[in-house]
């Protein structure tokens, strides 16, 4: 193997196993808000539970397009906006559908990107018409990507994240929002 090559390689598996870390923490920050939240709005300890589930696994279908993404990273702002990217919920769903998550959980991880006033993917489903799993992932997912590093940007301080956040409010349902709010601000 050549050098160039094999520096090449090492390169792609740091982007990789940087970006499987950083899935990680996402995952985990997303999943732990979607706990809270849920216990805020009193849904069942077994929702509570499997919202856990699902904010650990909301971006699993990103798996599936690492081979693509790999070798564009010098352009992350593109990457973000290809049509591919946002098959991930979908690719999550089918990949975990089968495997012993309960239904609750894999709708949740397949509308986690559906805005609450319809303009989300992949089906563009508005307010109630979106599991309620998936409403509160959707909110903890825009904190937890917000509050993170990115390759193209660093993360917001929590004031500007909130000004954001509010600035996009037609996205979120209104109710879970506000219990999205007093669990971060405790």
């Amino acid at each position: 193997m050549s050098t160039v090559r094999k520096t090449t390689s090492e390169f792609q598996e740091r982007i990789l196993e940087f970006d499987l870390a950083s899935e990680l923490r996402h995952g985990m920050m997303v999943s732990n808000l979607a706990y809270a939240v849920a216990e805020e709005l009193k849904l069942p300890h077994e929702q509570c539970y499997q919202l856990a589930i699902a904010g650990m696994l909301h971006d699993i279908g990103k798996l599936k397009l690492t081979s693509y993404i790999n070798g564009k990273e010098q352009d992350p702002l593109v990457i973000e906006e290809l049509k591919y990217v946002r098959m991930h919920s979908a690719l999550g769903y089918e990949e975990l559908k089968g495997q012993g998550y309960s239904q609750f959980v894999l709708e949740s991880i397949l509308y986690h990107h559906e805005n609450y006033d319809g303009s989300g993917y992949p089906s563009n489903k508005s307010g109630e018409d979106i599991p309620i799993g998936a409403r509160i992932l959707r909110v903890c997912d825009v904190y937890s990507a917000l509050m993170s590093d990115r390759p193209y940007r660093k993360a917001f301080d929590m004031d500007t994240v909130m000004e954001l956040m509010i600035d996009e409010v037609k996205n979120f349902d209104m109710r879970i929002f506000l219990a999205f709010q007093r669990v971060v601000h405790k």
